[in-house]
């Protein structure tokens, strides 16, 4: 226990926490301030692999009852332990030598050719349908939302979001528009319904393709929505505006070349893309190990020092750059606490060891956000740079004219009025 100790000595500094040991003896470690929280390690093994890989091994033992909360909740230990690390690694000489081996073999964990891609897709994407239904909005948007306001619903949240994405692609009617990565079909259909342009989805999940092509025929636009399960790498038609939101992160620091030359070739020489992605702060890194594990194989979030220098590689302009904070770690209580809700009913689809799984994701990818430099950048490109205003003024202007419960009508309503 003496290595334990130690470890949590030097990363817990400020907070109360207790730590009961598989031999019944506790500790507390912090400043003892703020709640009360303890924590019990039910056997030495746990220990063990706690002590050779923090960053797996607390959330493999939370998810198989190796590791419970006594006193708190899951969501306060998490919460101290990622406000002390902060942006700041471990020190800890395993630690440094597991991060330092996962860092010099991440381009090996983000090789992610096209059979590959897809498989990944597969492990997450292709889930139960009711799974989603019972913590994302009515329309699936499994992405930032647009938080302006505290008291925003997640549906609010989200319309506002594809409000945001619209504004910045300077729609004009007509156009043509590819969606890559495009989910469920929400936001294709919603910018295909706003600005009557023809719009192709591209998603190598499954189900997506499924649930996506049905909502197009459900709202009556197949004539000018549709949705393939296609890589890509595959697509080479020309399009007008092309808009990537959540899938860059799926895509690999080995193959951002390849995205953005992509984007390049299927964009026209007076169009507009925009790339919306999670980024980190602190520069390159590499993905947590328990999240490559058991929720996105093969993500990764970039740094900006990673994106820029293939977007210049490919020949784009890049005409606007956006961070946004904390809009997704307020996307991510939302889901949460909708995830909680229904926790019963996910239960009964999986069972207590994949709920006890998605609670640590949720709470951890929240609190990444709150204290760990986690963000969302929104990358707008083209290739000349007349393609876009030279003030945002746009932007505004925009939204002011589209107010989000446009966005929460149903379908056929405006896809009428457009």
């Amino acid at each position: 226990m003496a290595m334990l100790d130690a470890l949590l000595t030097h990363t817990i500094c400020r907070g109360n926490l207790r730590v009961i040991d598989p031999w019944g003896r506790s500790a507390a470690y912090g400043d003892g301030t703020g709640p009360d929280i303890t924590i019990r390690i039910h056997d030495l093994k746990t220990v063990i692999k706690i002590l050779f890989d923090p960053q797996l091994a607390v959330g493999e033992a939370y998810m198989d009852g190796k590791l419970t909360v006594e006193a708190g909740t899951i969501y306060d230990v998490l919460d101290i332990a990622l406000r002390n690390l902060g942006m700041t690694p471990l020190k800890y000489p395993l630690s440094r030598l597991t991060d330092g081996l996962r860092t010099a073999f991440r381009r090996l964990a983000q090789f992610n050719p096209a059979g590959r891609s897809r498989a990944n897709v597969a492990h997450h994407y292709d889930l139960s349908d009711r799974l989603y239904d019972l913590f994302l909005d009515p329309d699936r948007q499994y992405s930032c939302a647009y938080v302006m306001d505290p008291s925003d619903t997640i549906e609010t949240a989200q319309a506002q979001k594809k409000r945001h994405l619209a504004a910045k692609l300077l729609l004009k009617p007509e156009q043509k528009i590819l969606d890559i990565g495009s989910g469920w079909g929400g936001l294709g259909l919603y910018l295909a319904a706003i600005a009557a342009g023809d719009v192709t989805g591209l998603t190598l999940s499954s189900e997506q393709f499924r649930v996506s092509n049905q909502r197009a025929s459900d709202a009556g636009m197949t004539d000018r929505v549709r949705f393939k399960m296609q890589d890509y790498r595959a697509e080479h038609g020309l399009y007008d505006r092309i808009v990537s939101v959540g899938m860059f992160e799926h895509v690999g620091v080995n193959h951002y070349d390849d995205y953005f030359k992509m984007v390049a070739r299927c964009l026209k020489e007076d169009g507009v893309a925009l790339i919306h992605s999670i980024g980190r702060a602190e520069g390159p890194g590499h993905t947590n190990p328990w999240i490559s594990k058991y929720i996105f194989p093969g993500g990764y979030s970039p740094a900006l020092s990673e994106v820029i220098p293939a977007i210049e590689r490919a020949g784009l302009i890049i005409t606007d750059i956006e961070i946004l904070r904390l809009h997704y770690a307020e996307t991510l209580r939302l889901w949460r606490e909708r995830f909680e809700k229904n926790r019963a009913d996910i239960r009964v689809l999986y069972d207590e060891r994949f709920c006890r799984m998605w609670e640590f994701y949720l709470i951890t990818s929240e609190l990444c956000f709150r204290h760990n430099g986690q963000m969302v950048f929104q990358i707008q490109l083209a290739k000349r740079s007349d393609s876009v205003p030279i003030t945002r003024d746009y932007i505004s202007e925009f939204e002011k004219a589209h107010p989000p419960a446009r966005a929460l009508a149903p379908l056929a309503d405006y896809s009428r009025a457009a």
